[in-house]
């Protein structure tokens, strides 16, 4: 874990292994023909990844001193959303992709169908967490968490960027473009994440300004060092096959920046991030960790 501080490496550890708990719980293999559906669901959302989601949720809502089960159960909920979207992302129809997490991709393991079917499973498990009132008492939080995750993962947020990210293959984008398409492919999921710790724990709309701006730039940030580590990367680090976007033709920070003015934007922007945790005091420092870390990880 490449220069992750002290703290954050226990962090990270931490929320790790509360959702391979959480996981564990919710996708219970049944005794029923729709075994194999449950056991791709679990190959895919159960060990490895870097669990960035989950972690945003719970260092957001630390700040408002949320209980835990609630943290737990909406980024569990997150989770759920960001593991389908690797599912699809990786079919043959989309990225054809044949490793993911160090592992099989779900389609290879299994097959296609049950790929398709596992991923459209989480989609609506995530709804299903949030609306049980064991992830928050109030109802109207548990709207206001579903109604942002929603738009998050639609055709305004991650969907979106998906497609644009396919049209990208056949056209040419400029800056400002792929700009808006990783803010909605990737960086969508990632102001979720914080947005939801900050329902979670009551902010007004007034308080949350700088955390959306914190997680706006964090989101670019990651998506710059993710252009890197496809460039530079180890495969053997990473868990997938790197260089596939400049294989297919597809513009990004990297072929439009050059790898200086990208790790120079990308620097700023977690500048900016960090600035905009001014109010608060040692409380945010988790998330002061997790942005400077985007530029620092090798995976």
């Amino acid at each position: 874990m490449a220069h992750a501080s002290l703290a954050l490496q226990a962090a990270l550890k931490q929320v790790s292994a509360e959702m391979d708990r959480q996981f564990d719980l919710l996708l219970a293999i049944p005794s029923d023909p729709r075994e194999g559906l449950y056991r791709a669901m679990r190959h895919a959302a159960i060990g490895g990844g870097k669990r960035l989601r989950p972690l945003l949720v719970s260092a957001t809502a630390q700040l408002f001193g949320v209980d835990r089960t609630c943290i737990a159960r909406t980024a569990l909920a997150l989770e759920c959303i960001h593991v389908y979207s690797l599912i699809h992302d990786d079919l043959p129809a989309m990225d054809d992709d044949d490793m993911r997490r160090g592992k099989p991709t779900v389609h290879r393991e299994f097959d296609e169908a049950t790929a398709i079917l596992a991923g459209d499973c989480l989609h609506a498990l995530a709804f299903e967490v949030i609306a049980d009132e064991r992830t928050h008492p109030d109802p109207f939080v548990r709207i206001e968490l579903s109604g942002t995750l929603a738009v998050a993962a639609g055709p305004a947020g991650m969907a979106g960027g998906q497609m644009m990210d396919l049209e990208a293959e056949k056209t040419s984008f400029d800056l400002a473009t792929v700009t808006r398409l990783q803010a909605m492919k990737t960086g969508a999921l990632i102001s979720c994440a914080v947005e939801s710790g900050a329902i979670l724990g009551r902010a007004p709309q007034e308080g949350r300004t700088g955390l959306r701006g914190y997680a706006r730039d964090v989101g670019l940030a990651f998506q710059i060092a993710d252009d890197i580590l496809d460039a530079e990367g180890d495969e053997a680090l990473v868990g997938k096959k790197l260089g596939k976007d400049g294989a297919a033709g597809k513009e990004t920070f990297l072929s439009l920046l050059g790898m200086d003015r990208a790790r120079e934007q990308a620097r700023m922007l977690v500048e900016q991030a960090i600035a905009h945790l001014k109010p608060y005091g040692p409380e945010a420092d988790l998330l002061r960790d997790i942005a400077r870390y985007t530029l620092e990880r090798d995976r």
